[in-house]
């Protein structure tokens, strides 16, 4: 299935998922008759299907749809790609930036598909460490660059909100294939992202 913004939710979902928000706001002790939380339940049945949109798309076809064959050889950064996810463990979120980066091997993408690549992986059930390998596996997979490498920044709500407490913490992960396993091209590469150009 190809990239699209969900607008429009599957009904039997949507009422399934209502009557779950209801049991639960019901045993936290609250009035699911208040005001303002008669329509609660499916409003989060709706915000639900939409955080989680990513299972019903497939990142390797957004790619093939936006290919070109160029000779540049060079590497390509897209970077500071805001990222939304929800924390498998407590289903609380997580958010942050990723900045990816590869080298063309004959082909290159369309500049708009890496952060629509990074929302498919996103919008799951996630934890940080997968989320970089899948976005890293399939840009791999598909374009067969010379390298390629991904980095994520986020804070965890499950660390800020609750557990720990700590509201400054910042998770990093990183993952690298080909060229960008070479000390040299990896270091070029963290430089970009963390240099400021614009």
């Amino acid at each position: 299935m190809a990239y699209q913004q969900k607008a429009v939710y599957d009904e039997e979902v949507t009422e399934k998922l209502k009557d779950f928000y209801g049991d639960i706001i019901g045993e936290l002790g609250e009035d699911r008759q208040r005001e303002g939380l008669v329509k609660t339940p499916e409003r989060a049945a709706k915000a639900m299907q939409f955080l989680t949109q990513g299972y019903e798309q497939d990142a390797e076809q957004i790619l093939r749809s936006a290919m070109f064959r160029e000779d540049y050889s060079e590497m390509v950064i897209v970077k500071d790609i805001e990222l939304y996810s929800l924390c498998e463990h407590h289903i609380l979120p997580f958010f942050g930036k990723a900045h990816v980066a590869y080298i063309p091997n004959g082909y290159i993408v369309g500049l708009s598909k890496i952060p629509r690549v990074i929302d498919v992986f996103a919008r799951r059930l996630q934890v940080q460490e997968r989320l970089t390998d899948q976005i890293l596996s399939s840009i791999h997979k598909t374009l067969q660059p010379k390298g390629a490498a991904v980095v994520i920044e986020a804070r965890h709500m499950c660390m800020m909100m609750r557990g720990v407490q700590k509201q400054n913490s910042v998770t990093t992960t990183s993952a690298f294939t080909g060229e960008f396993q070479r000390a040299e091209t990896r270091a070029e590469f963290l430089n970009l992202v963390s240099a400021d150009l614009h």
